[in-house]
């Protein structure tokens, strides 16, 4: 434990003692701590971290963070640490939904505002929650995909972490639109836990089993489906169109370069943040929404130029105007808008 404690101390960003009285800043907001712990370091999760340390350095917010490594114990302790340390408010990327009710029971009784982001908890005490519209995401990536087969043809599907959200959720929108097509047939599905690696390794497992009979790859997130077309490429098998989600910067590459035929953006460097925002003006004693849900555009070749300069060669001047884009995006309720064409506010 006490090791565990020395681990949350170290993953501190900023100046100051969590447990000490924050001050104002030069904009009147009153100093608070936000204790973060995510399911693991996926590069969705870094890129959103990077929009959090500047929406925090902006808005006068110390962040605790910590990893899980998709461990539920793990992600369960640190959140122990955060209630014991007397944060003004915690959010969870969580490991699975059907988890940490105690901890959620512990920082109700402490008054400590629990968020969860990007992947839910079933729980009704949460304070908030800030949630892609994942049954949308594996609607549209599916869709994507029966597009480019022409409503026909042998699929493998990777998934994400077994009993997470985003794999039950994206895997939702994924059967719904593949029954609506009774010409596309699922070879295979299993998990790669949102892992590249994984991915490679299941997708060779696969082209060993089924051969060219594979037609097209649905992957849950952009990271897999990097894997996958690794494999792919190794195996000689480069005209299989691969689909992915979440819009990291390898994802947006392969759009470009047509490794993918799509991918839809959670743009995780606004969408954390947003978790972030909420769980500050909670803590705060703010009017807020705390129930946003985020809708990810769908990127392919025509707009994925826009995309990429949001999250790779404009990145600073995107950083540089988050925190209005976010208050901004709170007003609206729109909190996945960032003036990519065909988006509307």
């Amino acid at each position: 434990m006490a090791a565990g404690a020395a681990t949350l101390s170290l993953a501190a960003c900023g100046a100051g003692d969590p447990s000490a009285q924050g001050g104002a800043d030069e904009s009147g907001k009153e100093r608070v701590t936000v204790g973060v712990t995510v399911y693991n370091m996926s590069s969705f999760i870094t890129e959103g971290k990077e929009g959090i340390d500047r929406y925090a350095e902006d808005n006068n917010i110390e962040i605790l963070w910590n990893s899980a490594n998709m461990d539920v114990s793990t992600q369960a302790t640190q959140v122990d640490q955060y209630i014991q340390a007397g944060v003004d408010a915690i959010i969870v990327v969580p490991v699975q939904a059907d988890t940490l009710q105690p901890q959620v029971a512990a920082a109700k009784a402490a008054e400590i505002p629990f968020l969860d982001v990007n992947a839910t908890l079933n729980n009704e005490d949460v304070a908030g929650s800030v949630q892609p519209d994942d049954v949308a995401a594996g609607a549209q990536e599916a869709q994507m995909m029966v597009d480019e087969l022409g409503g026909t043809g042998n699929v493998v599907i990777l998934q994400g972490p077994l009993g997470g959200s985003g794999e039950i959720n994206r895997g939702a929108g994924i059967d719904e639109v593949l029954a609506e097509n009774p010409d596309m047939k699922v070879l295979a599905k299993d998990t790669a836990n949102w892992n590249r690696d994984e991915a490679v390794n299941k997708m060779k497992n696969w082209i060993s089993a089924f051969g060219d009979d594979i037609d097209g790859v649905i992957s849950q997130n952009d990271d897999m489906g990097l894997g996958a077309k690794q494999a792919l490429r190794e195996a000689g098998m480069e005209d299989v169109p691969v689909v992915g989600i979440d819009g990291i910067e390898d994802g947006l590459n392969a759009v470009k370069n047509g490794d993918f035929i799509g991918t839809s953006l959670q743009n995780g460097t606004v969408q954390l943040p947003t978790g972030v925002a909420v769980a500050a003006a909670i803590a705060r004693g703010e009017n807020v929404d705390t129930e946003l849900v985020y809708t990810m555009p769908a990127i392919t070749a025509d707009n994925v130029d826009d995309a990429i300069a949001h999250v790779v060669t404009e990145r600073d001047a995107f950083l540089d105007g988050l925190s209005e884009l976010i208050e901004g995006n709170l007003k609206t309720g729109n909190i996945a808008y960032e003036g990519l064409p065909g988006q509307e506010q």
